[in-house]
């Protein structure tokens, strides 16, 4: 409804979407190595741990492959200005004006800087980004119905 925030490298929900992999990497590691050397951790530790670390093993791998896709498929395909699909993934590059208009800040510095003209390249070619869609949908398919399955089976 209002202007839209301003960004400079990095925007707040890729900033989240970093850190909570690292918050589930602690904790699938830290599961994962009481569960890789169980006699070890049960000298000081209770067996009921065994059993602990197993289910949250299990659900943390289930919750970090849900929600990553999930955040991901929304934050950078279903956005209004993204929609289909961000195609920076497949060519690795992103037009002045996308820069321009997501990230003004950086635009800004770049242009301050004198930089802008130096990370010019050629166009991509549009067999690569017809491509990079055609994979992408697929995958975007096959990740909500697995994401669906992962519901269904939480909850079933």
């Amino acid at each position: 409804m209002g202007e839209p925030p301003r960004f400079e490298r990095y925007t707040y929900w890729e900033k989240f979407d970093y850190w909570a992999v690292f918050w589930g990497m602690a904790i699938i590691g830290g599961s994962g190595l009481i569960l890789w050397f169980p006699e070890f951790f049960t000298r000081f530790l209770p067996g009921w741990t065994l059993n602990l670390a197993s289910v949250i093993h299990g659900l943390e791998a289930v919750l970090a492959v849900g929600f990553i896709f999930t955040i991901h498929l929304f934050h950078n395909n279903l956005r209004a200005e993204k929609f289909p699909m961000d195609t920076v993934m497949f060519t690795g590059y992103v037009t002045e004006e996308e820069l321009r208009t997501e990230r003004p800040d950086e635009y800004e510095r770049l242009q301050r800087e004198g930089k802008l003209k130096e990370l010019e390249t050629e166009p991509v070619q549009p067999g690569l980004v017809n491509a990079g869609r055609a994979y992408g949908v697929v995958v975007n398919a096959l990740g909500l119905i697995l994401v669906g399955l992962m519901l269904y089976a939480l909850l079933g």
